[in-house]
């Protein structure tokens, strides 16, 4: 019999094994590819222009927020993206707001949430996944408006030089398009292996092809630099943070909390988002864990701790927070942290006691 401290360990070697397994080649690797194109191949004034503190809010957050529909990424993949973007002088409410809403409206978790939970909590999801992830970063900019005062002072001073790139206009957005769709076709679990590993090996063809006829090898060489500077900031603590969930796990497992989420009351929402904001859950995952191991689609498990823990746990994680703590310091963090947790417990207590008076079949319990 295996003693508690071997069980651990074992637990947590698993679940990096598992991590590694699941998203390095998959996800981990084109999103630093894309970080460091971020860092390297975006004008600062593009980044300004749009997610400056003095952008138009309806513009930046209105991207922000509908970044999860085009990137189907998890919070491991987004946070590479997140720190390049803060990098390149974007304020910290766009930022946030990209931070939340890239792995919270993932249009594949989005899709599987109403296809295996149902319509109800899948619309629910979308809904709340947007309004969130905007209010969030409004706070987040209203809370740290120092920290925008810093960077527009930055980019005040940012002065273009005049010098204009002789590749054509449409070699750029050409580029992350492909390094785009690399990462969701990549990553995507709805199509068959085969036919994603062809789409990827044409798609790679294409970068290779643009970044040999229409890049100079110093920016291609200075990316390379940018996306290792990013993995050895960010990979060592995503490592370290899977395993240290692994071997809570082994002492706490989630079946622990199942006679806590029987009903729709506040307590219960939120301990669903504590829940959702400690565990590491790839994407997609979280919607079996939720129907089988919570219990939702059997009754177990009432639908506002659920949609709480839907919209929790896709954002943050104990690893993803220990990789904030590096990125942005420990107050951005516990503020974003709180702000996650807050708005979950409310939006499932929200869900679970009004949306069934809308006469919304299924809103408020498993299924």
């Amino acid at each position: 019999m295996t003693d508690p401290i071997t069980g651990a360990l074992l637990s947590g070697l698993d679940a990096v094994i598992e991590y590694l397994a699941a998203h390095v080649v998959t996800c981990l690797i084109p999103a630093f590819f894309i970080a460091g194109a971020i860092a390297i191949f975006v004008k600062k004034e593009a980044i300004l222009k749009y997610f400056s503190p003095e952008a138009k809010k309806s513009v930046s957050y209105g991207i922000a927020s509908i970044s999860g529909v085009v990137l189907a990424v998890c919070s491991c993949t987004i946070l590479p993206m997140f720190a390049g973007i803060l990098k390149k002088g974007s304020g910290i409410g766009p930022a946030t707001t990209f931070l939340y809403a890239g792995p919270a409206i993932n249009i594949l978790a989005i899709i599987y949430t109403a296809s295996v939970l149902g319509w109800d909590i899948g619309f629910a999801r979308a809904v709340f996944a947007i309004t969130m992830s905007i209010a969030i970063g409004l706070l987040m900019a209203t809370i740290f408006r120092s920290y925008d005062k810093e960077v527009s002072a930055a980019g005040k001073g940012f002065v273009s030089t005049g010098e204009e790139s002789t590749r054509p206009k449409w070699v750029v957005p050409f580029f992350f398009v492909f390094l785009v769709l690399i990462l969701v076709i990549g990553a995507s679990a709805l199509i068959p292996f085969s036919i994603r590993l062809s789409i990827v090996y044409f798609l790679t063809l294409a970068v290779a092809f643009l970044l040999i006829y229409y890049f100079e090898r110093d920016e291609v060489t200075e990316w390379g630099y940018e996306i290792w500077d990013l993995t050895k900031k960010i990979f060592p603590i995503l490592i370290a943070g899977t395993f240290v969930v692994g071997v809570i796990a082994y002492f706490l497992p989630p079946e622990t909390f199942k006679p806590f989420f029987g009903d729709n009351s506040l307590g219960a929402c939120l301990l669903a988002s504590i829940v959702g904001a400690l565990l590491y859950m790839p994407t997609l995952l979280e919607v079996p864990i939720i129907g089988g191991t919570f219990g939702y689609t059997s009754g177990v498990m009432a639908g506002g701790p659920a949609l709480s823990l839907l919209l929790s746990g896709p954002a943050v994680s104990l690893p993803s927070l220990l990789v904030l703590y590096r990125i942005m310091g420990g107050k951005k963090t516990l503020a974003f942290a709180l702000l996650v947790v807050g708005f979950s417990t409310l939006a499932g207590f929200v869900f679970g006691n009004f949306f069934p008076y809308l006469g919304i079949p299924g809103c408020g319990t498993g299924g």
